[in-house]
């Protein structure tokens, strides 16, 4: 169980390292973008964004991750999957692509949105065929390589973003640098695959192809249906409201989002591990599952805490005072960022115990909850409305997906995990109360707040067995 842990360790390591580099820049590169181009600009931007992406993740239909699953077991079948599913690819890309010409068309939209909604749909092709090689890293458990390229990428973006500035481009300038940048950076991907791992044979296997579809199909459902509960909400404010909502709207879910790296890296780096060991060592899949939404529910609460409580001050220095009303917005919207933390540990186990699906079916309630919702309270309240109904899906993905886990042996100890939590903000927000009624400043009050949170929490909640644990990891992330 130790050596699992370990190389979990070492991986989510790897890609955390990268993953502040990228973040950091990523963050400034929204920043600089968000501030330069304004609210209705960076709406228009958003919006090209959300709209291409729900119709691009048809170019993948599970296929990454099914790649990821099986090659982790076989590293002999990269060549074989690589070769096949690069020209399946290619097919779904053609007909995504279609799909989005044909749409953006119907709606009418304005000249320079279609052709900002053009230049976002090439750069992602682009961004697709880069997770198709990502995957073969992800197999072979070479985090390093994904770590170099989503730094190239953030570092490619960053840049591009301040010559555009410095260039005065306008929005369809802005997409045309994400439409180089992307480029790059899967020329990146497939020179690294190609040089140290796989070089692609291109085939056609009838066979391959239909027991690939067979075995994706669920994960391809659940991807859909991801993108969809992620980007339906920006497309239906662009519909139902007007650009200036969406900018709001964008520059919030963009803050709470980059909360979540922290969760995606660890998932990315400890699925590999549990697919290859769930057949043959079922406890220790379970003991892997307990344990992670343990940590991460406890980075994910104070986590919450503190964005709440600085929101105004973060979104004022960040985008300027243009997006002032985005504050009440990531008050919300950080709390679904908090479970995410969670539904992301229950999603990849779904997976591993070959229940997908079961997961997918879940996924179309949460998707059809979630429109109503926006339909509901986006005409009445707008972008808040549209947080409001993301947190409201998120809290029915956490019950329902522990609640199937559960009956599947995955049993989480919930008094270990939830008492702690609630003595720790209770504490929290008594020190809150009371350093209020002072006058204290925000942020001395979140301070206190997260150090009396992270007191209780480590007296309450942290074990033996986890001290132990934490230490093992620590010394080998340093040997």
């Amino acid at each position: 169980m130790l050596n699992v842990v370990q190389r979990i360790a070492k991986n989510t390591i790897v890609l955390m390292a990268a993953g502040i580099v990228s973040g950091i820049l990523g963050f400034l590169s929204a920043m600089y973008t968000a501030r330069y181009l304004g609210v209705a600009a960076f709406g228009v931007l958003s919006f090209a964004l959300a709209f291409a992406e729900i119709f691009i993740v048809f170019s993948d239909l599970g296929l990454n991750t099914l790649t990821v699953k099986n090659v982790a077991k076989d590293t002999s079948l990269a060549r074989k999957y690589l070769g096949n599913i690069i020209v399946l690819k290619l097919i779904l890309t053609v007909f995504a692509s279609g799909l989005i010409v044909l749409i953006i068309h119907i709606l009418r939209y304005p000249q320079d949105t279609v052709s900002v909604v053009y230049l976002v749909m090439l750069s992602l092709v682009w961004t697709t065929f880069r997770k198709m090689f990502n995957s073969i890293f992800r197999a072979f458990e070479k985090m390093e390589y994904i770590s170099a390229g989503d730094i190239l990428n953030s570092s490619f973006l960053f840049f591009g973003v301040l010559f555009a500035i410095y260039r005065k481009f306008d929005v369809v300038g802005f997409a045309f640098v994400y439409f180089i940048v992307c480029a790059l950076s899967l020329g990146y991907a497939v020179v690294a695959c190609m040089g140290r791992f796989v070089i692609p044979k291109i085939e056609i296997d009838w066979k391959f192809w239909r027991d690939t579809f067979r075995d994706a199909w669920p994960l391809g459902g659940m991807a859909v249906c991801i993108i969809i509960y992620f980007r339906i909400d920006t497309v239906m404010l662009s519909l139902m409201k007007d650009d200036a909502a969406v900018g709001i709207y964008s520059a919030a879910f963009r803050l709470s989002e980059v909360t979540t790296v922290i969760p995606s890296i660890f998932i990315s780096s400890a699925f590999p591990v549990m697919a290859k060991y769930h057949e043959d060592s079922f406890g220790s899949s379970v003991k892997i599952y307990g344990k992670a939404i343990k940590y991460l529910s406890f980075l994910a609460l104070p986590m919450a805490l503190i964005m709440t409580l600085l929101a105004k001050p973060i979104t004022t220095i960040i985008y300027g005072n243009n997006f002032g009303e985005a504050a009440v917005t990531l008050q919300i919207l950080i709390w679904a960022a908090a479970i995410m933390y969670i539904t992301m540990v229950l999603g990849t186990t779904f997976i591993v115990a070959n229940k997908q699906i079961v997961n997918f079916k879940l996924a179309i309630i949460a998707v059809f909850l979630n429109i109503a919702l926006n339909a509901i309270l986006i005409p009445k309240y707008s972008y808040n409305g549209a947080a409001a109904a993301t947190v409201i899906t998120e809290v029915f993905g956490l019950f329902v997906g522990i609640f199937f886990l559960s009956r599947w042996g995955y049993r989480l100890d919930m008094g270990n995990i939830c008492w702690p939590h609630l003595w720790g903000l209770f504490a929290a927000a008594s020190g809150v109360i009371v350093l209020n009624m002072f006058g204290a400043n925000v942020l001395m009050t979140s301070v206190v707040a997260l150090f009396v949170y992270g007191a209780v929490l480590y007296k309450t909640g942290i074990q033996e067995d986890d001290k132990r644990l934490i230490r093992n990891i620590l010394r080998f992330s340093n040997s």
